[in-house]
């Protein structure tokens, strides 16, 4: 095969996968924009990817049912206040294992590999035991602390800080910088694609948050988006319309945060390679 070719083939196959993604959302927010009966009509024929019968009826209705832009708020909240905090805790996290020097580095690099595979699932009740404990059930502790620190993003800290040269940081060193000031001085500004790619993948993460908010929330008042949504599956009757409408509406926060920051995700996902 030849060259011309092959990206012939590499550029089809791309556009084949992006339209089986796009299908889907498509879909979606067509749907929100049409009365109940229409979604059913169309099913199975290409109407149903075209707004043939607009209305706003659905996201109307849907924000009379429950109270959305609280739980949005909510999820907007102790999201981004895991994404912000994470940054922090993280990032000295991986900076002290890519360029410091300690007893024991090797172990606890070790380790943070280990427990990236390990799924939250086999760890959730053990979780739910020592926040329970706390008192902190039906708090925001109990949404935030437990996911600030995250084993994947200290190592995608520290696979990026490998690369920063060495004599760069010698050079603050012998200037009578300390490791932290030579830290948030030098290091910080250099890594902003790092940062932003962390902040992309705690935020994206966090934002799907199901089961952890359904254990340790009691009341509706600290509820986030995802268990909002489940009310018009719990509650009769169902109307797929406005189910459409307000996974389209929750679905808008994490596109407009991929398109504002995918310059320096991308940079940030390839500048993390696997290192030695």
């Amino acid at each position: 095969m030849t060259d011309r070719k092959l990206k012939v083939f590499i550029y089809a196959s791309n556009l084949v996968m992006t339209v089986l993604f796009i299908i889907p959302l498509l879909w979606m927010v067509v749907s929100s924009l049409k009365p109940e009966n229409q979604i059913f009509a169309d099913l199975g024929s290409l109407k149903s990817l075209l707004p043939t019968h607009i209305t706003f009826d659905n996201y109307i209705r849907a924000f009379d049912r429950i109270p959305m832009m609280k739980y949005l708020f909510n999820s907007l909240f102790y999201v981004s206040i895991i994404g912000i905090s994470g940054l922090g805790v993280n990032s000295i996290c991986g900076y002290a294992l890519a360029k410091l020097q300690f007893k024991g580095k090797s172990i606890i690099l070790t380790a943070i590999i280990a427990l990236m595979i390990v799924p939250f699932e086999s760890i959730v009740m053990p979780l739910y035991f020592v926040v329970n404990s706390l008192s902190w059930v039906n708090t925001w502790f109990a949404l935030i602390v437990p996911f600030i620190a995250n084993c994947f993003s200290i190592f995608m800290f520290r696979q990026f800080f490998m690369d920063i040269p060495n004599e760069l940081l010698e050079s603050a060193a012998i200037d009578g910088s300390s490791p932290i000031k030579t830290f948030f001085k030098i290091v910080v500004p250099l890594s902003g694609p790092v940062f932003t790619t962390v902040f992309i993948l705690d935020f994206i993460s966090h934002w799907g948050d199901f089961m952890w908010p359904i254990l340790v929330t009691t009341g509706e008042s600290l509820r986030n988006i995802q268990l909002g949504i489940q009310t018009f599956f719990t509650l009769p009757p169902i109307f797929y319309g406005q189910i459409m409408a307000t996974l389209t509406f929750t679905t808008l926060p994490i596109v407009l945060i991929f398109l504002l920051l995918q310059k320096y995700y991308v940079q940030g996902i390839t500048s993390t390679g696997i290192k030695g």
